[in-house]
């Protein structure tokens, strides 16, 4: 692969098939390209009505060339695409980019097209970008084979950037962003519809460079996720990060018909579990996808994210650390020798507290804010400074406030972020290499999704699953059963027997203890049992056992149940009810849901995802993200929750699917009963689907 990589970027030679004089033709920029931007390898227009084309040798043929490039741009109508596709991967042509539209974007008749051009290129060892693609870009090496116009007007400059997209507006939308805040772009790639080398094979190739910093990445579909997790553990390897957009909701994996898990998870949640595991930030937007591109390449260390903030105006002050508490940012808490430091040296109507207010006293007092850097610099717990500066002008020595934040960042490699709405102040503390920001939101947003980005880098990892194992059954499996099918998987679930007439329901009514016990009709082919008045409560004697049996029994056989049974468990009663299930991604595997249970679940979608396999204290930081979350210290007269034991039937349900994944279709337990802290977890109800009828 890295023969067709270096054909595409640092190229000896590049035909354009389908050649133009005009420049504003899509076969005559990327000719155009190449000579402005310092391509010093041999350029061959092809294109049998002109001798000349933009100064270059054209040549009627590809084979008139008599020699074979290494890249060639084929830039001829779709109808004449596969033609040239085959003279390029007979002449042995390494890498093709293919600009012409109409192929799997209009439909399975284009598709079949586009697999023909992968097919025959293949054949003769030739890798194809697009069709449908703007092109690849190395401003490096000039090998521009690319169409945007977007490079006329904001001129390129090398840098330690790589922007990979399946969208060519995507690609240059960022790009425009980034070299007009003065940021260089080494690569930028538009793949179109991804056919054969796609947006993640991309990713993977320029992560191998070491001067690229940062990979910006947009994607509509993840045709090849295992290449985008080798290229997160490449960058990972020296301290490169990656900052994804995924657009747009891919069609959902397979879920079971009588599972919420499904619908409640969905494929975005798997992509999103997915990125986080190997270390890549999930953006919005394209704003987000560029907010924090200075804190990222100056790559300084951000600790645990405790912030300090800093301004010589309350207001931003309140306004910051608002906006702090909305992106999860915690702001620090400082020593009282910090406080005492503070207090000597702001005036008596300033706040030695965080946010720090400096009020005007700024204005004319130069050694104020270096002396207050100094003394946050020696805080062990401020780990990030944000510096809002909302007016300056005669009076504020800018320069100077500029210089001691850069020699603070300097001195300490603790991260540091301006903010200011005025372009002539911002330019000053750019200058000075400190990043700097229109406003306190987009400071504080930015230095937020670093440190939590910095926290998904130090737990990433790309875990080798077990090998599959098959499990016996097909379809939806009643209640018993999926109760047996938990518990062998270290799941607790709730002691329970199955029974198929009154004498032995009463039976199991005494062995289980004689307490309050529910009775619930058991059948795969009715899965939800209260609509049909299929679950008994709170029956504490024989009789009533007996005739909650008969009835359910009755009532499965009036459903067309064959064999009915019933199922008679105590009642038990946790401190507050859970769900967890998982929904097995086709691409991704195994997602363990965890949220609030009960009737409620589908309304209140209070719930977490996470990907097999993960461990307990990754499954407790994720029920940390609930809206409940306080419920497991304790609320109230509410006692804490046993976390624990939540956590680990969790781990032990993930590790169970991720070991039968091909089988497992979903799982729905719901409710699980959470006990207070210490008296454990229970599995009262579940349905497991297993594919096949």
């Amino acid at each position: 692969m890295t023969e067709t990589f270096n054909a595409l970027f640092a190229p000896a030679s590049v035909a354009v098939i389908g050649a133009s004089d005009n420049p504003n033709k899509v076969g005559g920029r990327p000719i155009h390209y190449l000579r402005q931007f310092g391509y010093k390898g041999e350029v061959y227009p092809v294109n049998p009505g002109r001798d000349t084309i933009q100064g270059y040798r054209a040549y009627p043929t590809l084979d008139a060339i008599g020699k074979t490039p290494d890249a060639v741009v084929i830039a001829v109508s779709g109808d004449a695409t596969l033609e040239q596709v085959r003279l390029c991967a007979e002449a042995g042509v390494k890498a093709a980019v293919i600009m012409a539209s109409g192929f799997a974007e209009t439909g399975e008749a284009g598709r079949q097209r586009q697999q023909q051009l992968v097919d025959v290129a293949n054949a003769g060892g030739m890798r194809l970008v697009g069709p449908n693609a703007q092109g690849t870009a190395n401003f490096a090496s000039g090998a521009v084979l690319n169409f945007s116009t977007m490079f006329m007007e904001v001129a390129p400059q090398d840098g330690p950037i790589a922007i990979i997209s399946q969208s060519g507006a995507a690609s240059v939308m960022p790009y425009a962003l980034l070299r007009q805040a003065g940021f260089g772009v080494r690569y930028l790639v538009a793949t179109g519809n991804d056919a054969d080398l796609d947006a993640c094979a991309m990713t993977c190739a320029v992560a191998e460079d070491p001067t690229v910093r940062l990979i910006l990445v947009y994607l509509e579909s993840m045709s090849d996720p295992a290449a985008l997790a080798r290229a997160a553990a490449l960058a990972r390897s020296r301290g490169a990060s990656i900052v994804a957009i995924k657009a747009g909701n891919s069609q959902r994996g397979a879920r079971a018909a009588a599972s919420h898990t499904g619908a409640l998870v969905g494929n975005d949640a798997a992509i999103d579990a997915f990125l986080a595991r190997h270390g890549i930030w999930r953006a919005g937007d394209i704003g987000e996808l560029v907010r924090a591109v200075p804190l990222y390449l100056q790559n300084r260390t951000p600790g645990q994210g405790r912030t300090v903030v800093m301004s010589h105006s309350g207001a931003v002050g309140v306004m910051a650390a608002d906006l702090a508490e909305r992106h999860d940012l915690p702001l620090t808490e400082l020593q009282p020798e910090t406080l005492d430091r503070l207090g000597a040296i702001l005036p008596e109507f300033g706040t030695a507290n965080n946010p720090l207010d400096m009020t005007a006293a700024l204005m004319g007092h130069g050694d104020m804010f270096p002396r207050v850097l100094d003394a946050l610099g020696a805080d062990p717990q401020a780990d990030m400074v944000m510096v809002g500066i909302p007016v300056a002008g005669p009076g504020y020595d800018v320069e100077a406030l500029a210089r001691d934040a850069a020699a603070f960042c300097d001195r300490l490699g603790k991260p540091l972020v301006a903010s200011a709405p005025q372009l002539s102040v911002r330019e000053v503390f750019v200058r000075h290499g400190v990043p700097t920001f229109v406003t306190e939101a987009d400071a504080i947003a930015a230095l937020a999704q670093y440190a939590a980005h910095a926290r998904l880098d130090a737990v990433a990892e790309d875990p080798t699953p077990p090998a599959a194992q098959p499990l016996p059954g097909h379809g939806l499996q009643d209640e018993a059963r999926s109760l047996s099918l938990l518990a062998e998987a270290g799941v607790p679930v709730v002691p329970y027997r199955f029974c198929a007439s009154a004498s032995e329901a009463v039976a199991a009514f005494t062995a289980l203890g004689g307490g309050p016990v529910v009775v619930k009709g058991c059948a795969a082919e009715v899965p939800h049992k209260s609509e049909h008045g299929l679950v008994r409560l709170r029956l504490s004697d024989a009789p009533s056992v007996a005739q909650a049996t008969e009835d359910c029994l009755a009532t499965l056989r009036a459903l067309g149940v064959d064999a009915p049974r019933v199922v008679v468990a105590p009642m038990v009663k946790g401190r507050h009810e859970f769900a967890l299930g998982v929904s097995v991604d086709p691409v991704f595997g195994p997602l363990v849901m965890i949220g609030e249970g009960g009737t409620l679940l589908e309304l209140r979608k209070d719930i977490v995802t996470l990907l097999a396999p993960f461990n307990v204290a990754q499954a407790k930081a994720a029920c940390a993200r609930l809206r409940l979350a306080p419920l497991f210290d304790g609320y109230r007269d509410i006692p804490a929750l046993d976390l624990d034991a939540l956590a680990s039937a969790a781990v032990a349900l993930g590790n169970w699917a991720l070991r039968h994944r091909g089988a497992l279709k979903s799982v729905d337990i719901n409710p699980m009963m959470v006990m207070a802290a210490g008296e454990g977890a229970l599995a009262v109800d579940a349905v497991v689907e297993l594919h096949g009828a």
